[in-house]
């Protein structure tokens, strides 16, 4: 899992019927101190994130396919499974 900050939405006029409804978000990692990383990625996303908000993104594709569809075995890399509220790092 890591943590990133979503910098916005990815408009795909044709995907798989599989991911009809679920929405597609571009993110970014960060650390988590809150500062921006090199790595770059897309996400389905399964909570109704936002653009700039804080999230947790799973990399697997079993618990990426079946957070965002609801049922395994779609083609699915990165999923956004929680929305971050704060980091308390002490």
């Amino acid at each position: 899992m890591l943590i990133a900050r979503v910098l916005g939405n990815v408009v795909a006029t044709q995907k798989n019927q599989r991911y009809e409804g679920a929405r597609i978000m571009l993110c970014r990692q960060i650390t988590p101190e809150g500062e921006d990383m090199d790595y770059t990625c897309i996400a389905l996303d399964s909570v109704n994130a936002g653009e700039g908000d804080l999230v947790v993104i799973v990399q697997e594709g079993w618990s990426a396919s079946t957070a965002t569809t609801g049922r395994a075995g779609a083609a699915i890399d990165s999923a956004i499974v929680g929305v971050i509220d704060y980091i308390d790092l002490h």
